[in-house]
């Protein structure tokens, strides 16, 4: 049996240009996409994948062509909260056609390809060590197969709602050099200020612009808030969405709140920040 050091160059693999081949396939893809807006949060329970799933529904119910990409592998939500969950993937001469959810909303997520509640994502590998060792690629991967393997089609925003941590972030701009910038979500608790000022340095240093901060849950967490943050760091405020347990009810009906409930004032609150963050897009673009 061969080791890789006894290997000369990828052995006959031509791994470099397979994987030259799909992000030229993928550049293609996302062609006709007008923004692709990255999603992050430092901290998990944010709430970071209702604010996508309402984001999209804002723009949607705007007239906009949507579409959202759950980048996250592991924990993926997205196709709960758009209404696509158990959808069969069917794949056309374009590629994978990704199914239409609430407002018609286009979406992707790892949960269309897991059979049933309970089953895992896992890696597998020899040792758990060399799993871990592997994971980091492997994720990658798969998301460049999202992006290049998907007929996402026209599209005036693809959101990408990464998972919680900084490292997700630098993936992605590896894989979307027209990512048009990024959102972060926090709460106004102390623990999430200090967890997401790290993602906000990580962003800035990231060539996409950091196009705001949400605050989720106002009026609930005791603590220093959003708005104060993102001045001291400099980056721009989008808006607060008041706690409303009523949201996240309508996440698990695969609703997006700003159409189930628009008179809401969450839902008010994320359809003013939607409309903050299409005049910055539009201005970025002209």
């Amino acid at each position: 049996m061969k080791r890789y050091r006894d290997i000369v160059g990828d052995g006959g693999s031509n791994i470099v240009g397979q994987v030259e081949a799909q992000q030229a396939r993928l550049g293609a893809r996302l062609r006709d996409v007008r923004a692709i807006v990255a999603v992050v949060s430092g901290k998990g329970g944010v709430g970071k994948s209702s604010i996508t799933a309402n984001l999209a529904g804002a723009f949607a119910l705007a007239g906009a062509r949507v579409g959202v990409l759950d980048a996250d592998l592991n924990g993926p939500s997205m196709a709960t909260m758009l209404g696509v969950r158990g959808r069969t993937l069917l794949v056309g001469p374009d590629g994978v056609e990704p199914p239409a959810g609430a407002l018609g909303i286009r979406v992707m997520s790892m949960d269309l390809l897991l059979a049933g509640d309970a089953t895992p994502l896992t890696w597998d590998a020899p040792t758990q060590a060399e799993a871990h060792t592997w994971r980091g690629t492997m994720e990658a991967n798969a998301l460049r197969e999202f992006l290049a393997d998907t007929a996402w089609g026209a599209l005036d925003l693809l959101l990408i709602d990464l998972p919680p941590g900084t490292d997700r972030l630098a993936t992605i701009v590896g894989l979307v050099p027209a990512l048009a910038g990024t959102v972060i979500v926090t709460i106004p608790s102390d623990v999430s200020r200090l967890v997401v000022r790290k993602s906000i340095t990580v962003a800035r240093a990231a060539p996409a612009p950091v196009l705001g901060v949400i605050e989720n849950m106002a009026g609930v967490f005791p603590g220093v808030g959003a708005e104060a943050m993102a001045h001291d760091s400099g980056v721009p405020f989008l808006g607060r969405v008041p706690f409303d347990p009523a949201l996240a009810a309508a996440a698990d009906r695969g609703e997006p709140y700003v159409a189930a409930a628009p008179a809401a004032p969450a839902a008010r609150a994320l359809a003013a920040i939607a409309d903050s963050l299409r005049e910055t897009l539009r201005h970025a673009r002209s």
